[in-house]
């Protein structure tokens, strides 16, 4: 038998040996890195930091003191309306003046990034708050929600219901840094249109974009079988007050851009910047409750969101131009007057 005919084929083989080795590392080079860097895998893109993966699911805690506090705490976020509300099923007194949920503001119960995720929020108090100029509490913090977003009255800090508020939010900052800073944290931010806001455009965009959930006029889409919503009332008695952070134009914007129309997410948006300010500003021209003694908030004025729709101010632009802008005046204002960069 002739041995050069034999090897012949198993030479030409051994050439490709190469070739196909370089394939195969580059192959796994690839798959290693996609889900690092987030280009194709949308799993990944959401990941915009690891401790939004971790397990926040409390119907998975066992029965016990601890773990009930923190599982009614879920509770309470989910379905204000049903335990605190005006029209509670339990007869208690309410605490909650509107039908709204936390989770209406603070999605995915407090673990969406850039929706004002809750993750580390325990960490980072006590904290300085300048609408009180003080340090303030976690329950503080809850309150100051109680009063303005659920247009009610304050919690007692020993009540159950706020002892169980404060389980969840330390359950859910469980795996946070002792700083309880996050990536994803608070809204993303965008850039505000050097103009007024366009009230005409804001209609169109609600039209389009908001009527499905939020309804024509804007009163929201109960969920069934409660005093809840499904997708929460914008404006009108049952929205949330004027002192709300939401009424600020930014600030509604901002959270726009991340979370809405309901289901998108931060890296795929469907408004853009334009958008989002028009009809943030559209929605908070509608008539919603007021807030009870508004001149108390921010005692040192200056420290006043540029976008905050009510008096005083520490500045002589008009209350239209505060609730519309165009915003960049002010901004550039405070900070050659007090040296302070305003973003919201």
């Amino acid at each position: 038998m002739d041995q050069r005919k034999f090897f012949k084929p198993i030479e030409k083989s051994i050439k490709y040996i190469p070739v196909f080795c370089s394939c195969v590392f580059i192959l796994l080079l690839i798959v290693y890195l996609i889900p690092s860097v987030g280009v194709l895998s949308s799993t990944n893109n959401i990941n915009y930091s690891g401790i939004y993966w971790m397990d926040y699911d409390t119907s998975s805690l066992t029965s016990n003191e601890e773990n009930n506090k923190i599982k009614y705490g879920f509770e309470l976020f989910e379905n204000t309306a049903d335990h605190i509300g005006p029209k509670n099923k339990l007869g208690k007194k309410p605490s909650s003046g509107n039908n709204l949920s936390c989770t209406n503001c603070h999605l995915g119960a407090g673990t969406k990034p850039f929706s004002a995720p809750l993750i580390g929020i325990t960490n980072r108090f006590p904290q300085f708050r300048g609408r009180e100029n003080k340090m303030g509490t976690i329950e503080d913090r809850i309150n100051g929600c109680m009063e303005r977003s659920m247009n009610g009255v304050s919690l007692d800090n020993k009540s159950d219901e706020m002892m169980a508020f404060v389980s969840y939010l330390e359950w859910l900052s469980r795996y946070s840094n002792p700083d309880g800073e996050i990536k994803g944290q608070g809204f993303v931010s965008i850039n505000i249109p050097n103009r007024e806001v366009n009230l005409e455009n804001g209609k169109i965009v609600y039209k389009k974009h908001c009527t499905l959930c939020h309804g024509d006029d804007g009163r929201g889409t109960k969920k069934l079988n409660s005093n809840g919503y499904e997708y929460p009332p914008l404006w009108g008695e049952d929205s949330y007050n004027h002192g709300a952070g939401m009424t600020r134009v930014i600030t509604a914007a901002k959270f726009i851009k991340a979370n809405m129309p309901f289901g998108i997410n931060y890296y795929e948006p469907t408004l853009t910047d334009e958008e989002c300010y028009d009809v943030a500003g559209y929605i908070n021209q509608k008539y919603r409750p007021l807030k009870r003694n508004p001149d108390l908030d921010f005692p040192e004025i200056y420290r006043k969101p540029v976008s905050t729709p009510y008096g005083p101010y520490a500045d002589d632009f008009s209350i239209k131009q505060h609730q519309l802008g165009p915003f960049q005046p002010i901004i550039e204002y405070y900070k050659n007057k007090y040296e302070i960069v305003k973003t919201k």
